[in-house]
């Protein structure tokens, strides 16, 4: 495969053989169109002034006469009545004058043969070295007739000048190939840059940074992608976090799932302890039974490719549903509950959102003591509902409250620790949340209580 500095070289070159070929084309037409009869008549003034030169100048040597006339940038094929040709100046490339042609001007008539030249597409009618291309004007010396066909001699009318602008125009060429190969490849050198840091990436290195510090489009590209790699990076650390607290989640229940089984196969063991293992059993099945659901419903929230499944509900109703399941939660523990809920109308996804309110109320229901107190509150604002839930339960240390919405993140308190959970809950509210458009804020002080409040776009 061609690199793309061999292919920007081959485009380069070909593009200067195409402009150059356009140009003489263009240039070429125009001369036929526009320039070869002014330039017929320019050279047939010039060949009647040096007719008229002859016919009116006694004891003119001819020869010697046309010879300087030559010399000063003419071809001249001079042929008298005899049909005896002389040749002045260099001589025609081609020579294809036709003898008629020649018998019209001894017969006193005009040729005009640069304005009568065939409009080819590859031949220059301007610089055609042929006889034909002349014009031809009748004269007479010494009693007998001529005829004299005349053309500038090109080679000779290039002067000094013609040959500065066309080394200018050379240089001009080669400098703007020379630059273009440069350039060229200081723009391919960033993309090379992207393209080995983008192999890298391919096999997991997301280490290192790219020295392309520009401000073009390339420069966008590569700091563009820095943000993919970095970003990729931390999506790499996260998974690999996610992998092992998910092994350890497991892990953990499974072992004592498996120990107290083998406890329980003992025939000797007291009906008391065979019950408190078996209900440590329980327990622990029931920790895995909800860490597999909320496991499930993360999935399901990360790969969530269709919309959501929006409807209109009265928000303020589901959410006494919620209270009304978890009424009997609340009086195990004696625990008393207010509730201050304005009437709300709300487009959204029910079932998600359900979700959403039955972690807020376990986490509120578990981290409060016994005789605590929950407030739980809906308010219709003019654009938005927020819904607040209240504790005054053990709270959230200030270092704590950046992580509580990071996956399987758990306090480091031992009576957190005691509660137990699987530390996906409130990962799956914010990710609910932000699916609705809204966001969710927590206040914590420790030993005194924790707000969770959630802002929800009604508009």
């Amino acid at each position: 495969m061609r690199s793309l500095y061999g292919k920007f070289i081959g485009f380069t070159i070909v593009i200067m053989f195409m402009s150059a070929l356009v140009a003489f084309l263009v240039v070429n037409t125009y001369y036929h169109q526009q320039l070869k009869g002014q330039n017929d008549e320019k050279n047939m003034l010039i060949a009647e002034s040096i007719a008229s030169y002859i016919e009116s100048t006694e004891g003119l040597d001819l020869k010697k006469y046309l010879e300087t006339q030559s010399s000063v940038g003419y071809k001249l094929y001079v042929v008298n009545e005899q049909s005896e040709s002389t040749m002045y100046g260099k001589s025609f490339r081609i020579e294809n004058l036709k003898q008629d042609s020649i018998n019209q001007v001894l017969k006193g008539n005009s040729y005009h043969g640069m304005k009568e030249l065939p409009g080819e597409t590859f031949v220059t009618g301007f610089f055609s070295d042929e006889l034909a291309n002349t014009v031809g004007v009748p004269f007479d010396y010494k009693g007998e007739s001529y005829a004299l066909f005349l053309r500038p001699d090109v080679k000779l009318l290039f002067t000094e000048v013609h040959y500065i602008l066309g080394g200018m125009v050379l240089v001009m060429g080669v400098f703007s190939l020379l630059s273009m190969l440069i350039l060229a490849k200081k723009l391919i050198e960033p993309i090379t840059k992207l393209t080995k840091a983008a192999k890298e990436v391919g096999n997991e290195q997301f280490i290192g940074t790219l020295d392309i510090n520009r401000r073009d489009e390339i420069g966008q590209l590569a700091k563009s992608f820095q943000t993919m790699v970095h970003k990729l990076d931390e999506n790499d650390r996260i998974r690999k976090e996610f992998i092992s607290d998910v092994s350890h989640d497991f892990q953990s229940p499974l072992l004592n799932i498996k120990g107290y089984a083998e406890l329980l196969m003992n025939s000797d063991l007291a009906e008391q302890e065979r019950t408190s293992y078996a209900k440590v059993i329980q327990n622990e099945t029931e920790r895995l039974s909800s860490l597999t659901k909320q496991l499930l419903l993360l999935t399901s929230l990360d790969q969530l490719t269709a919309p959501l499944e929006v409807k209109l509900f009265r928000l303020d109703v589901q959410l006494k549903e919620i209270i009304r399941r978890n009424r009997w939660l609340l009086e195990e523990k004696g625990m008393s509950l207010t509730m201050d809920i304005d009437e709300v109308e709300f487009r959204g996804d029910p079932a998600f959102l359900e979700k959403v309110w039955e972690n807020l109320l376990s986490n509120a229901l578990k981290y409060t003591e016994n005789d605590g107190l929950i407030d739980i509150d809906l308010v219709k604002e003019k654009d938005h509902a927020v819904i607040s839930f209240r504790d005054n339960g053990i709270g959230i240390e200030d270092k704590e409250l950046t992580r509580v919405f990071d996956r399987f993140y758990r306090a480091d308190d031992s009576r957190t620790q005691e509660i137990g959970g699987t530390g996906l809950g409130l990962s799956i509210v914010q990710q609910v949340v932000r699916l609705h458009g809204g966001m969710v804020e927590v206040v914590s002080n420790k030993g005194i209580g924790t707000t969770f409040v959630v802002k929800l776009p009604t508009m």
